[in-house]
This record gives structure tokens, C-alpha cells and sequence, in this order.
């Protein structure tokens, strides 16, 4: 997102500097980085032509499902090639963001490097570092005496080797670690508090998102259909000991896997309830039923953190901020996030135009054209989220969920009208 963000500033000729905490491009794909939470075995859950930028697919050779050492020669090549790297300081990270004023006075931005302690006040400030690096460690009771980690905390498969291994959470990355663990661990468990939806990678021998795209269906209709092809590709996970789940489907986001459905078929997987308590290295569960294990891993997710700024700066309401389309400040025109969404098939083109609707606007702006004030009063009425009419669960996580469909038609709306500057 920060790379999308930086190349749509150079095109509109805005002056801008990035900062990077790592040595070089890639974020969280990036295994190095120092706030990466991949692992070894992860891989895109959408397909690489579903995925990447419009302007710069990715090259032929690359995997449908590219791992994240492809991912992050990709970012890195989309850098060299869009000549990013020359404005950013890298080895830098930010600690505080203080605004100097209102609106359009500025913020006054502090970092630190191998240099030591810096600050410099910039005209505005666009937030980009990711939604995927604040591990959400649950509370539970009762002292556990094996190995409890969270999922950002796992690398390699041999992690569990010879270990009794019971992982919490079954999102996409909770399911993928549970499969490297059969591998390794004398025994794999996995503890779900809710069913989930389950997508295969391939349908008729073609990734699984890019089926279904020619034709708009309305909701109700798309949900009908995909739960009958669900029902062909995937069968009913329930009989494999999985819970139903408690909401419909798309409003939650569904698991891209079809192995750990074989592997529980397969007995070498073992589903569990949530759990109760723990009591030295036996785990209770709400069912009253017990196990003993080594090693508990959380795969429970990852919750916003924007640490160098105020919460109150950043409109926060509830789990998230609650900005226009997810990226712009109601009140201030110098402060924007950027990322801060996702979407069920969005990919990296949706964000990317997310970031030419915020750069356009900045332009507009100081430009003064008519459509770039239509917007700053749209953003500073009352406003809701882009869910397209969803009722999306209530968890953290899908507080900054969209509807893609939705989304995209406001943002590209948004796109054209400040591109012709003119007013509604």
C-alpha cells in the first residue's frame, strides 16, 4: 500500500518522502522485515492475476499462488521499475505523529534512525504501515505450562516437531500453520470458537476468483449460487467435525483452503471446541472435554495499531477509524490512511485506486477545482462504511471491511470526477 501510495504521489507530482523501518521495500511479505509475521510455507490466498497491479502484472513464471520470497522480489521489482526507492528513507521508523495546528497547518513528524532522533514538520501525512503486524494474543485463564505463542511468532514447520500441538483459530492463516503442523507434530488439534466457509483454491482447474466474474449477480443470488458450488468442491466440512457456521456467507471473510479439510477427512486432524481453561499443559474445552499439549499457538488475528498517533487525531470509533471510504479524515485534508480495508476479491488494484482517489484529491484541493470540494463536504457529513447493505459480524477484525463492488464504484466515481476537476 505504501509502495501504490508513493507511485500515484510521483504521478500527480506531489513532493512527498517515505519512511520505511526496514532496509528495503516489501513490508510485510518480506520474511526479514521486523514487523513481517510470515511464515515459511505462506502463499497468496488470491490468485497472482486477480491480485496484482493493473500496470505491473506479475511475470509469467510467478506461481498462480505466489509464495512470499515471489511477492517480495515482485514489490521489489515494482519499486525499481516505478522508481520509488530514491524517496524513501529506509532504516527509519516513525514515533510520533503531532498535529501543529487545524487543518492545512501541517504535522510535526518524528522518527528515529541509526543516526538517532529526528523531526521535521511536513504540509500533511499519509498513514500506510499495514493492517497485519499487531499480534491480537487472546486472554486466557488458567496457566498454561507448555509453549503458548501467538501465529506472528511462528516461521518454520519445525517449530512443532515431536510436539503436541493444539492451534486456536481457524482463519486462513490458523488452517495453513495447522497443515504444516501434521507434518511435523506427534499430534495436531484445532480449536475453533465458529465455523467458517470454506473455498477451494481451484474450480474446474482454474483458481477459484476468477470464476464467477463476467456476470453481476445481485447478493442473495450469488450467495445461492456459490453455496451450490461450495457444496460440489467442498462437500460439508461439518461431517469432518467442523462447525457450522453461524452467519451467512460473505459475511465473514471464507478460508481459501481446501488441504486442512482433507486432512481432517483424514483423521490426521483433530477439531476441538473453544477453549475453557488451561491447567498446566492440559487444555480444557467448553464441552468439557480435555487434552494434553505442548505447544498452543494463537493464529487469532491482528488488530489496527497506529502507535505514533493519538487515536482522537485518527477519528477512532470503536475497533477502527472511522473514515471516509476507509482513508480520508472528515475534518482534516492533511492526514489520510491508506490500507486500512479489506474486501473480499479487492486485490491490490482496489487499494491502488484507493490511493490515485486520495492523491487526486490532495491535488483538487490545492488546486481548488469544484470536484475536489464536493468531496471534502461528502467526507465531512455524516457517512457510513461502503458495505454495500452487508451485515458483516461484529469482530474486530471486519470492522473495516467493504463490499468490493460498492467500494470500487465510489472510489473510481470519486477518480473520474476529480480528474475532470469539475463539480457534480
Amino acid at each position: 500500500m505504501g509502495l501504490a501510495t508513493a507511485k500515484v504521489l510521483k504521478e500527480q507530482g506531489i513532493p512527498f518522502q517515505g519512511f520505511e523501518m526496514h532496509s528495503d521495500v516489501g513490508g510485510l511479505w518480506d520474511i526479514d522485515a521486523p514487523l513481517s509475521t510470515m511464515y515459511e510455507s505462506a502463499h497468496l490466498i488470491s490468485s497472482k492475476r486477480m491480485t496484482e497491479f493493473a500496470d505491473f502484472p506479475m511475470d509469467d513464471d510467478v506461481a498462480e499462488y505466489p509464495s512470499h520470497r515471489e511477492l517480495t522480489g515482485y514489490f521489489r521489482k515494482f519499486a525499481d521499475h516505478f522508481g520509488l526507492r530514491e524517496r524513501y528513507k529506509f532504516n527509519a521508523k516513525i514515533t510520533k505523529l503531532t498535529p501543529v495546528g487545524a487543518s492545512g497547518e501541517g504535522w510535526q513528524v518524528a522518527w528515529q534512525d541509526e543516526q538517532g532522533e529526528h523531526s521535521e514538520t511536513y504540509a500533511g501525512v499519509l498513514i500506510a504501515n499495514g493492517t497485519l503486524s499487531e499480534p491480537n494474543m487472546p486472554t486466557f485463564k488458567g496457566t498454561f505450562d507448555g509453549e503458548l505463542i501467538h501465529a506472528s511468532q511462528y516461521r518454520h514447520a519445525a517449530q512443532f516437531d515431536g510436539k503436541r500441538v493444539l492451534v486456536v483459530g481457524a482463519g486462513n492463516s490458523g488452517c495453513d500453520i495447522a497443515v504444516d503442523a501434521i507434518h511435523h507434530a506427534q499430534k495436531t488439534d484445532l480449536s475453533m470458537r465458529r465455523g467458517y466457509y470454506f473455498v477451494p483454491k481451484y474450480v474446474f482447474g482454474k483458481p477459484a476468483d476468477t470464476m464467477g466474474g463476467a456476470i453481476k449477480l445481485p447478493m442473495w443470488l450469488k450467495r445461492s449460487v456459490d453455496s451450490v458450488i461450495l457444496k460440489w468442491f467442498v462437500g460439508d466440512p461439518q461431517k469432518y467435525g467442523f462447525p457450522k457456521p453461524d452467519y451467512k456467507l460473505y459475511e465473514s471473510h471464507p478460508v481459501v483452503n481446501s488441504l486442512v479439510l482433507y486432512h481432517a477427512g483424514h483423521g490426521d486432524l483433530t477439531i476441538q471446541p473453544d477453549i475453557d481453561h488451561f491447567d498446566g499443559k492440559t487444555v480444557h474445552f467448553v464441552d468439557g472435554t480435555q487434552a494434553d499439549y505442548d505447544m498452543v499457538l494463537a493464529a487469532t488475528g491482528y488488530r489496527l495499531h497506529y502507535p505514533f498517533i493519538e487515536k482522537s487525531d485518527l477519528n477512532w470509533q470503536g475497533d477502527a477509524p472511522h473514515l471516509y471510504l476507509n482513508a480520508m479524515h472528515p475534518t482534516r485534508d492533511d492526514l489520510f490512511v491508506l490500507g486500512m480495508i479489506e474486501a473480499t476479491g479487492l486485490g491490490w488494484q482496489g487499494r491502488h485506486e484507493q490511493a490515485e482517489m486520495v492523491a487526486r484529491y490532495i491535488s483538487g484541493i490545492q488546486a481548488g477545482t469544484a470536484a475536489a470540494k464536493d468531496l471534502q463536504a461528502e467526507k465531512s457529513a455524516d457517512f457510513t462504511r461502503a458495505t454495500g447493505g452487508m451485515k458483516y459480524l461484529k469482530l474486530a477484525r471486519m470492522a473495516y471491511y467493504v463490499d468490493k463492488a460498492t467500494y470500487r464504484g465510489a472510489v473510481t466515481k470519486w477518480i473520474d470526477r476529480l480528474t475532470k476537476g469539475g463539480g457534480s
